[in-house]
């Protein structure tokens, strides 16, 4: 029986990068999972279509996490197709860099109603929607709340505000059996990094150097803790904080 046969989990911003490196490792791991997307039709049936041509479970779900009725038509059509949710995996995400004198608050609103009211928003569907064995939140922070960047000011409060909401729901949902735990990447290389010009520029090149296992991350490099956190092998972890960067601290 594989680790997460009969559950199903929602992951959002799943149609490309971590997400789907995630979606995809959680159906191999037996789970029915629902590929949610923003805008990225095509991506998220792509991320399907290679779960399905595998024997695995998946469907895709239009909903942008930052309107609550979104969310809930996201929480509905999963029940509609498979009638629970066991795993949530807060993985949609959106970033841009720029000093306080570029500051716009268009961009802070942007990123904060992603990042961090998409994730309250889904997390409160996932606590109404999970049965009475509990379930699992996973969120995706990063190491940026560690590193201290210059011109990242709005995305690492935004990443500061994951890590504080995954230790207090910890303790807040604990007694209803459900965890809530956070992956913390360092930089992946994903589609998002590359379009933003990120992968061979100079911060990619200092990162390599200053990363102790020399290189920087891959999506398949993070899908296999999420497996982990989503199945019961790590049933006495919650409120924890894994910082999966290799090495960079």
């Amino acid at each position: 029986m594989k680790k997460l046969e009969n559950k199903v989990a929602i992951v959002t911003g799943a149609s490309k990068g971590i997400g789907a490196g995630i979606a995809k490792d959680l159906a191999a791991a037996g789970a029915a999972v629902v590929v949610n997307y923003a805008s990225s039709k095509e991506g998220a049936e792509k991320v399907v279509a290679d779960i399905v041509s595998n024997g695995g479970k998946a469907i895709a779900v239009q909903g942008d996490v930052a309107k609550a009725a979104d969310v809930e038509r996201l929480f509905t059509e999963t029940q509609q197709a498979y009638g629970r949710v066991d795993v949530l995996v807060n993985n949609a995400g959106v970033y841009q860099f720029g000093t306080i004198e570029d500051f716009d608050e268009n961009e802070y609103h942007r990123q904060f109603n992603t990042n961090v009211l998409g994730l309250l928003l889904t997390s409160q569907a996932a606590v109404k929607g999970f049965g009475q064995d509990g379930g699992s939140i996973i969120n995706i922070g990063s190491t940026i709340t560690n590193l201290n960047i210059p011109g990242s000011s709005i995305y690492t409060a935004t990443k500061s505000a994951v890590d504080a909401i995954t230790k207090v729901h910890s303790k807040e949902l604990g007694p209803k059996n459900i965890r809530v735990n956070s992956i913390n990447p360092g930089m992946v290389e994903t589609e998002g990094t590359h379009t933003a010009g990120v992968i061979g520029s100079d911060f990619h090149h200092e990162s390599v150097k200053t990363t102790p296992l020399g290189r920087i991350g891959q999506p398949d490099d993070i899908a296999p803790i999420a497996v982990f956190l989503a199945s019961d092998d790590s049933r006495w972890l919650t409120g924890e904080i894994l910082i999966a960067s290799g090495g960079v601290r």
